[in-house]
């Protein structure tokens, strides 16, 4: 089949990027990041090689059908217009998976059994048989996916969950996925370290999976070699030929990648953990490659003469029973990384409290946030160095005192943190402001950051004449020595600047020339903001709302966005289904980060033109030129 295809590939929250990344890798056309997934085009070898070398999607679903939904009678209409025959014999099995909600259609089982009403009776009316239903390994296994009164139908090629790589039958205590332990791995770029010939060492190893994932990558291995069941090896669309070609193929490779290990160990001091991670590395075919054995934390060693990297996912409160021990344990890490493994570098996988990894006297050099199940956590990345070691202040730190208008201050980022950062984890929003002049006594903006690691940026309002300036600037002072305590962010990480009445254009004039950019994320949106070189960040936060409506309102129709600036509004058009964007702007430095912006989504110039123009100018020649 030489069609070019549309696939969607879900996968846990915080791995879009890089599973776009690896999806463009495995040759997928016109990747394009969405919450939660990925959605790409190709020819369908490049669906089976998804399937098949894919460590990070939940799934790869083929879409075969969309359509306008109303009511549960035009769901039901939709599907039965579809004709199956091409996809399942009327004596086969058959699953229905539905998601989302429409018109009509609120509850996923309702939607999933309409559906499958739909495709039975059809196939009933042309063939006098019905294929019968199975949820567990079906012939045909099909996913509804409803959404702004959509459908979007999609034949499921994985089957089931594609983390089910057929090594592991039992996981212990709070297991990890198999395609979260691969991100953690990414994210701490294992196989650039593995090709220098460094090592991989876990020393809470538990069931092993971090382990047998990092072997499988430095082994260039497929992670779906071991399955013995896919979604696709029954339906009627399945070109056997070619998967049996990447099957030989990903074989091959795995026989050249073995030859090439670097050193693999997990240590464990549960016996039980260590007998469970050497049977799921028997079954991965990997137990002549990774050494387990039962140790405490304290009597963990290199024992190899190459540094690389020590990956760790310590308990959470959950597991270990008693959330009051983890401090210890974490300092008992810490303890052993700095008096065992200088030179190497670490990953750490904690729940969400920072106070966690603080405990391990390492100051990390970046995070990333992500999701083991439903508990949020994050990854601390170390290196292992006297450069990198926490040493106790020499001189006095900054108190809080109680009563304090400091400590009133500090209450009120307390407070709003707890509020403003739920809503937007659930909005899918890494940057927002904080703190905006709450209390007169703090005239301040605070704005939050979370990119490799957390940043804020600080904007001090000009205070009036009748303000005393001595007064001013201790609070100011006090204001800057509480922001990253409350934020627990290191003071490096904090930007501050003053926010004067600006003459002509100085507001655009350059502060510093670091050139130094960081992502973020709106929604689906990934934005690059500078903290350094300009007195704005390069996306205006209070605007929010605006380029959500502008992407609400661009979708299918022509848009023109003047004085674009970074284009942010532009990639929320993109995004949304504009047909075309045109943004213009006088500055060649704001219009090159607007194409930096647009590449960063996807979004090709080809449909989205940046014009370098005096806007007032361009505006009447247009006009000039269409009544001509």
């Amino acid at each position: 089949m030489s069609a070019v295809l549309e696939f969607f590939a879900p996968c846990p929250k915080g791995l879009e990027s890089l599973l776009a990344d690896e999806l463009r890798a495995l040759g997928a056309a016109n990747v394009r990041e969405t919450r939660a997934g990925v959605a790409f085009a190709g020819e369908l070898v490049t669906g089976y090689r998804a399937c098949l070398w894919s460590r990070l999607a939940s799934r790869i679903l083929l879409s075969i059908a969309r359509f306008p939904v109303g009511s549960a009678e035009a769901l039901y209409a939709g599907a039965r217009a579809i004709e199956w025959s091409r996809h399942l014999r009327a004596d086969g099995t058959l699953a229905v998976d539905c998601s989302g909600s429409a018109p009509g259609v609120t509850h996923t089982h309702f939607g999933a059994l309409k559906a499958k009403d739909a495709i039975v009776d059809q196939m009933r009316e042309r063939s006098g048989e019905r294929p019968s239903i199975d949820a567990e390994r079906p012939d045909l296994r099909v996913n509804v996916y409803l959404h702004r009164g959509e459908a979007s139908v999609s034949i499921d090629l994985s089957g089931e969950s594609l983390h089910r790589r057929g090594y592991r039958t039992e996981s212990g205590e709070a297991p990890l996925k198999e395609n979260l332990a691969a991100a953690i791995l990414l994210r701490a770029e294992w196989p650039a370290i593995a090709r220098s010939g460094g090592a991989l060492i876990d020393l809470m190893c538990g069931s092993g999976t971090l382990l047998i994932e990092g072997a499988l990558m430095a082994g260039n291995i497929a992670p779906g070699l071991m399955r013995d069941y896919f979604g696709f090896l029954y339906w009627l669309g399945h070109d056997a030929s070619v998967w049996q070609g990447l099957l030989a193929e990903a074989r091959a490779r795995r026989d050249g990648g073995l030859a090439a290990l670097p050193a693999i160990r997990g240590y464990d001091q549960d016996a039980r953990a260590i007998r469970t991670a050497r049977a799921n590395a028997e079954r991965a075919g990997l137990e002549e490659h990774i050494h387990f054995e039962q140790r405490t934390l304290a009597q963990c060693e290199p024992e190899t003469t190459a540094t690389g990297l020590v990956v760790v996912n310590p308990p959470y409160g959950e597991r270990l029973g008693e959330s009051a021990e983890l401090p210890a344990l974490y300092r008992e890490l810490g303890e052993q990384l700095k008096q065992h493994f200088q030179g190497w570098r670490a990953a750490v996988l904690t729940a969400a409290d920072p106070g966690l990894g603080r405990n391990m006297g390492l100051r990390a050099r970046r995070y990333h946030t992500l999701f083991n199940g439903s508990i949020e956590c994050r990854l601390l990345h170390f290196e292992i160095s006297e450069e990198w070691v926490v040493r106790e202040p020499s001189g006095r730190p900054f108190e809080i005192r109680p009563g304090s208008s400091a400590e009133m201050f500090a209450n009120r980022l307390r407070k709003n943190l707890q509020h403003l950062g739920r809503w937007a984890r659930r909005q899918d929003i890494s940057c927002y402001r904080l703190y905006d002049a709450d209390l007169h006594e703090y005239n301040l903006a605070v704005d939050v950051y979370d990119s490799d690691r957390r940043y804020v940026h600080v904007q001090e309002y000009e205070a009036p004449d009748t303000v005393d300036p001595d007064k001013a600037r201790q609070r100011l002072r006090h204001a800057l020595a509480v922001i990253p305590l409350v934020l627990e962010i290191p003071p490096e990480q904090m930007f501050f600047k003053q926010r004067r009445r600006q003459a002509g254009g100085t507001q655009y004039e350059k502060l510093a020339e670091t050139g130094v950019f960081h992502e973020v994320r709106e929604g689906p949106c990934r934005l690059l903001v500078n903290f350094t070189d300009y007195l704005d960040t390069g996306l205006f936060l209070d605007h929010r709302t605006t380029r959500a409506m502008v992407g609400e309102l661009a979708r299918g129709k022509r848009f023109l966005n003047l004085f674009c600036y970074t284009a942010s509004a532009t990639v929320h058009a993109g995004l949304s289904g504009a047909a075309s964007t045109t943004s213009v702007d006088m500055s060649n430095t704001y219009l090159d980060w607007a194409r930096r912006n647009l590449e960063l989504n996807g979004l090709k110039a080809s449909a989205h033109q940046l014009v370098q123009a005096d806007v007032l100018r361009w505006v009447v020649d247009i006009g000039a030129r269409a009544l001509a």
